[in-house]
């Protein structure tokens, strides 16, 4: 052979060898500190979202409990109305003099005194 072939032949040789050896470098996608800053606001994220949840779910209780002592506060209402019915009912006059007359009592138009109310 000569020399030129054998130039040719080893240039073939070591282009193969050198297309066997090049080492592929995979360049990634996002750098490393972009990494971090991206798990760090999806950390962030999550957070909020768990305590924007839990203070719902706060308000909601505490709306449950205000509804609640609001409807026992109209119960209460309604009851101290009627109370307030029963009192005017009891305390008429014809009443009053009749439980008296009953109890033995005697009206004497001579000792009475009038009371005004201011």
């Amino acid at each position: 052979m000569s020399n030129l072939a054998r130039e040719l032949q080893q240039q073939k040789v070591t282009q193969k060898v050198e297309k066997q050896h090049q080492i592929k470098i995979r360049k990634s996608w996002l750098t490393p500190g972009e990494k971090i800053i991206g798990v760090a606001f999806a950390g962030l994220v999550c957070f909020g979202g768990i305590t924007l949840i839990s203070t719902q779910a706060k308000i909601y209780e505490l709306n449950k409990d205000i509804q609640t002592v609001e409807a026992k506060v109209k119960e209460q209402q309604k009851v101290n109305g009627d109370l307030e019915v029963q009192v005017s009912e009891l305390s008429t006059y014809e009443r009053i003099y009749q439980k008296a007359k009953d109890m033995g009592l005697v009206l004497n138009e001579n000792n009475v005194k009038v009371v005004q109310e201011k």
